[in-house]
């Protein structure tokens, strides 16, 4: 079926967008929830516990070839989406912050040397060894941490020029 449209000319900053008003299934419904502070909290450990699980859930699919190395983000990609959150308003700002922080919290967490995630194994070695690693494999181990977060931000800098240039 073809159907003729005129999609209306919607301004979001210095883009021009069109939108045509079609939804699948007719317009959705916004309603304002509020909960209890028990029952907030509750849905607050929940909520970052879904994002902490599709955050390791991505990086895993990325190290698996299963997702693209694309969908990682760099400063000048965190800044902008900040800057939309925060021209929607206070709360969709706190929600992104949150989202950022917990991406972090998780990525920090991970067993990689320099991050404490790795100190932590350094702790559980120690504690099934009773002796804490070598000086030698601690400084080798270092060396490849950082060269892991090297190579995690120049990919993250590179996907943020990328979608500048394009």
């Amino acid at each position: 079926m073809d159907v003729s449209v005129t999609p209306q000319v919607i301004q979001d900053g210095d883009t021009a967008l069109g939108r045509i008003g079609a939804y699948v299934g007719g317009e959705p419904a916004l309603a304002m929830v509020r909960f209890g502070l028990l029952d907030g909290a509750m849905r607050g450990c929940q909520q970052t516990w879904d994002m902490a699980g599709l955050t390791l859930t991505m990086m895993g699919k990325m190290l698996l070839g299963q997702a693209s190395v694309k969908n990682i983000s760099g400063p000048l990609t965190i800044a902008e989406f900040a800057g939309k959150s925060a021209g929607l308003g206070l709360t969709s700002y706190l929600i992104f912050l949150a989202l950022i922080s917990v991406s972090l919290g998780v990525l920090n967490l991970l067993p990689v040397p320099v991050l404490d995630g790795g100190h932590l194994m350094y702790y559980l070695w120690e504690a099934v060894t009773g002796k804490p690693v070598s000086d030698r494999w601690m400084e080798r181990l270092q060396q490849g941490g950082m060269a892991v977060l090297m190579l995690l931000m120049a990919v993250a800098v590179v996907n943020d020029i990328a979608r500048l240039l394009s």
